[in-house]
């Protein structure tokens, strides 16, 4: 039986203001190791949010977030900082390659903040570089690459801390047909391959057609979970 990555318990994010906005609303949430899931809603439904709260770029209201048995809502600042680093790869919509470095460059970079090895570093970045697509790309810097090309180098970036899981914030938002396809095979692939967990926010058809597993949010809140 697969192991649980992710256990959200309760979970509420009030943003307070003249009107408080419930973005998150009560959710009980639980992926487990080797899942393909989306969370599928229209703008403002709180997925993305919801997202953000997983990866520890925001703090919950109340309830709990656990990450591999971990609650990370009780972790400081700099605890928070060192275990994204560790555990959580990230794919961002508008990709957030360093525009000064090579794709080998922003690939090894997550590395570089691990400490880890310059051989190791680069190894990685190669394998996985060739792995989504970049082979003979490697040295072009984010301004010499399509947008496509972009966000293939986000998702090498991604898996080269080799995470416990991999965010994705409507990471087809920006691509073509041609380059979403190639994208979602990648990850597909990897999915299938290396037993990768991805959790997607999206209300990108193409993204929901291809998930395993589809978690649909209204209000902040789950009214549905289907798996395939």
């Amino acid at each position: 039986m697969s192991k649980a990555v992710i256990e959200v318990s309760g979970l509420h994010k009030v943003y307070e203001g003249a009107v408080p906005v419930r973005a998150v609303n009560g959710i009980d949430l639980t992926i487990t190791e080797g899942e393909f899931t989306a969370l599928k809603g229209p703008s403002g439904c709180g997925k993305t949010t919801l997202l953000n709260l997983l990866g520890g770029l925001d703090q919950p209201t109340s309830g709990s977030i656990l990450i591999d048995g971990t609650d990370i809502t009780g972790l400081s600042d700099n605890e928070l900082i060192d275990f994204r680093l560790h555990n959580i790869g990230f794919v961002f919509q508008a990709y957030n390659l360093i525009p000064v470095l090579s794709a080998t460059e922003n690939v090894s970079f997550i590395m570089l903040l691990q400490d880890r090895p310059k051989e190791e570093r680069l190894a990685r970045a190669e394998q996985l570089l060739k792995a989504v697509g970049l082979e003979g790309k490697e040295d072009k810097r984010p301004g010499q690459l399509s947008g496509g090309q972009q966000q293939r180098v986000a998702v090498a970036r991604a898996l080269a801390s080799k995470p416990k899981f991999v965010l994705a914030d409507e990471p087809t938002a920006n691509l073509d047909s041609e380059s979403t396809a190639k994208l979602l095979d990648i990850m597909e692939q990897l999915n299938r391959e290396e037993n990768m967990t991805f959790v997607f926010a999206t209300h990108d058809d193409r993204v929901i057609s291809k998930a395993k597993r589809v978690v649909s949010i209204s209000d902040g809140k789950v009214i549905s979970d289907t798996s395939k």
